[in-house]
């Protein structure tokens, strides 16, 4: 196999401990991939490569980086290098929002949410594609959110970083359109992960499986699709964002999202 072929099969999952993350690791590890799964949670990356090991007879490594912390993507990327790892696909898909009014959350808290939710995916997407470039062949897939059509109260943060996974997805794909690199911004609603953990079900609705979720978003790469949002409720409610007057979207939303108590409750995946 050649250098340019085993990169092509390789694959780095961010945020790969549990939820749609290690739902994409076994997803992507079922259709022979190798694997390099990426997370803060080192026993239960260790049990998941294991398990696809066993499962599915890939290689499977192991990086623990807290993508909170700014050097991490240059860690991870600096590993690569040094296992003589080459990647041809990416999920960016470790992420994490606060919730409650801006001024109440802490502000190292903030910081570490774009970190994680904007500047790791945006720096290993820059220091990857070239290599995918050069090959023709590549994919790159960015979990942003049903958050990404519209403002949300009580989780600015959040959304805001959702939006620009969104925005970057869709400009990136038009830059390397017929390069033979796909790129996806696939937009999940509630999904049944601890990232949800505490919040109201009666305000977010029935929630979909990570399975579900990577369904989805396979089903959508391989189609060449560029944005997908996962479920048929949920592509209603982003439509419906879209097309409604921005005051109107952001009022509803805040009535929606107003904490029923005064305590804030972060959230966090990956």
């Amino acid at each position: 196999m050649t250098a340019a072929a085993s990169g092509a099969r390789r694959a780095l999952v961010t945020g790969a401990s549990s939820g749609i993350g290690a739902a994409f690791a076994r997803a992507l590890a079922a259709r022979g991939l190798d694997l390099v799964l990426v997370a803060r949670t080192v026993p239960a990356l260790e049990a998941l490569a294991t398990e696809l090991r066993a499962a599915h007879g890939v290689t499977v490594d192991v990086i623990p980086a807290d993508l909170a912390d700014q050097a991490a993507p240059h860690a991870i990327l600096d590993e690569l290098a040094a296992r003589g790892i080459e990647i041809g696909t990416l999920v960016n898909n470790a992420g994490f929002a606060t919730y409650g009014e801006l001024v109440t959350l802490a502000p190292e808290r903030e910081r570490d949410e774009v970190m994680v939710n904007v500047l790791a995916p945006q720096q290993l997407t820059r220091a990857l594609l070239p290599a995918m470039l050069a090959r023709r062949a590549g994919a790159i897939v960015n979990v942003a959110s049903n958050a990404a059509f519209q403002p949300v109260p009580y989780m600015a943060t959040y959304g805001a970083t959702k939006a620009f996974l969104l925005s970057f997805s869709e400009a990136l794909a038009e830059e390397v359109r017929g390069s033979g690199v796909r790129v996806l911004a696939l937009c999940p609603g509630q999904t049944e992960t601890p990232f949800f953990t505490g919040i109201d079900d009666a305000r977010l609705g029935r929630a979909r499986s990570p399975e579900q979720v990577v369904r989805t978003a396979l089903r959508a790469l391989d189609r060449g699709r560029v944005v997908i949002v996962d479920g048929i409720a949920n592509t209603l409610l982003a439509q419906s964002a879209r097309i409604s007057p921005r005051w109107l979207t952001r009022r509803v939303a805040g009535i929606m999202q107003k904490p029923s108590a005064p305590a804030n409750r972060p959230r966090s995946a990956g």
